[in-house]
């Protein structure tokens, strides 16, 4: 499995999720733009010193990210979703995305 973050907003998140990717050895996919910096110092306290352990792909932009996977099994998880993340059949090759926190 992979994590896709479509253009994520808040820092805090975005680290908090490096940091599960960077535990359990998951490929993190960000796509731009970004609503801060990489190097941002509340990006790095969140992510606290696990970005080294990230396998982190910034992607300019959707179409970009397409181009350069080629994702075959995307899952997309939104709160408005009409069927719940629990009732996905999941599998290795899942490239699970979340969308920015803010906006719809």
């Amino acid at each position: 499995m992979q994590i896709v973050l479509f253009e994520p907003e808040i820092p805090p998140n975005t680290g908090s999720v490096a940091r599960l990717c960077a535990a359990t050895l998951t490929p993190l996919h960000l796509i731009e733009p970004l609503g801060f910096k990489i190097d941002d110092k509340h990006l790095k306290r969140a992510g606290l010193d696990y970005w080294e352990f990230v396998d982190l792909r910034v992607h300019e932009s959707w179409d970009d990210f397409l181009s350069a996977m080629r994702p075959e099994h995307l899952l997309f998880f939104s709160k408005r979703a009409a069927k719940s993340y629990t009732a996905a059949r999941y599998r290795q090759e899942d490239l699970l995305v979340f969308g920015h926190e803010t906006r719809r």
